[in-house]
């Protein structure tokens, strides 16, 4: 038997984002920091897992992106039209209030306190994730805000996924 001399083919792991998922339940101290969860953490490959941009989110909440996924938007953003007064208000409103953020080495996110006021948070804080982001809730506006649309659930369903696999 011959050797080619060639070392065995090595390839790198590769970790792909297939979509964040679930609800987890996380409580706030008196700084304003909470314990990332280890199983929405586990759902991260080991670049994305330290830092994050803050942002308001499009209803009564806070969103987290990991920060790859943040660039991602930002590139997409940037190809916007400036020199159009629509596009430039959702540049403003989208970016405004936007602050990095990173685990500490205990595993905790710091939300500032403005971010905190400006959406109500209280101790109690839900950590929804799907797709590129976690949202921040407090718990109670959270369940209202469930609660207050599932009579409404089977309609949207159809009105967002009735067409899908027609192409729309």
């Amino acid at each position: 038997m011959v050797k080619s001399g060639r070392n065995p083919l090595i390839l790198p792991i590769i970790y792909v984002m297939a979509g964040l998922v679930g609800e987890f339940e996380v409580k706030l101290d008196a700084k304003g920091r909470f314990l990332f969860p280890s199983g929405l953490r586990k759902q991260l490959s080991p670049a994305t897992q330290r830092d994050f941009m803050l942002n308001k989110g499009f209803e009564d909440c806070l969103t987290l992106y990991p920060l790859t996924e943040w660039e991602k938007i930002s590139e997409k953003l940037s190809k916007m039209n400036l020199f159009k007064p629509k596009n430039r208000m959702f540049y403003r409103l989208f970016h405004q209030g936007a602050k990095l953020v990173a685990l500490d080495n205990a595993g905790r996110i710091l939300i500032p306190t403005a971010h905190m006021e400006r959406v109500g948070l209280n101790q109690d804080v839900m950590l929804i994730a799907y797709n590129d982001r976690i949202e921040i809730w407090d718990k109670s506006k959270y369940f209202d805000m469930i609660e207050g649309n599932m009579a409404d659930f089977a309609d949207l369903a159809d009105e967002v996924m009735g067409d899908l696999d027609n192409g729309e």
